[in-house]
């Protein structure tokens, strides 16, 4: 599969929200209030990034969009990957890996010293790259997030 990684622009913005909204209600059962908090984020990154310590990046194959990856501040030395979602049928091809790796290269690059994330348990393949790539899982909790009973986990890693 052949793809490029383009930096995110703003009419990537109705994209990143709607495909995660609807890959997540059909895969997760989650209503809209995810896809609402994926819009914040979204507009957030587009009208206040500092692009010397932070970036997004899109993935395509031709004209078709496959995927997003966000590397934001979370705090001093400390980047957040954000908006990671790779399109089902772009799954298993690398594009995965390859995003990664451009987002750790970069936060390296913007002098980074940790890298953190979100994510659900139920997301067992994004789990087994982080682990491949040297991510720990620091914790896990029960909760309650976009109308289902979910297992929260953090996973982080040095740069």
């Amino acid at each position: 599969m052949s793809y490029t990684l383009r930096p995110i622009a703003p009419q990537d913005a109705d994209w990143i929200t709607a495909r995660h909204a609807a890959l997540y209600a059909r895969d997760e059962g989650f209503d809209g209030s995810f896809g609402d908090l994926v819009a914040q984020i979204v507009a957030g990154f587009l009208s206040s990034h500092d692009p010397s310590c932070e970036r997004g990046w899109i993935a395509w194959q031709g004209e078709t969009r496959l995927g997003s990856i966000f590397c934001v501040q979370e705090g001093p030395g400390v980047a957040r990957l954000r908006l990671f979602l790779v399109e089902p049928e772009a799954r298993g091809t690398g594009l995965a890996q390859h995003m990664l790796d451009t987002c750790l290269g970069f936060a390296r690059g913007a002098g980074y010293r940790r890298i953190r994330l979100w994510t659900h348990e139920s997301h067992r393949a994004a789990g087994r790259l982080y682990a491949r790539n040297g991510f720990v899982l620091t914790a896990s909790a029960l909760a309650r997030s976009f109308g289902q009973d979910v297992i929260e986990q953090d996973w982080e890693r040095d740069l």
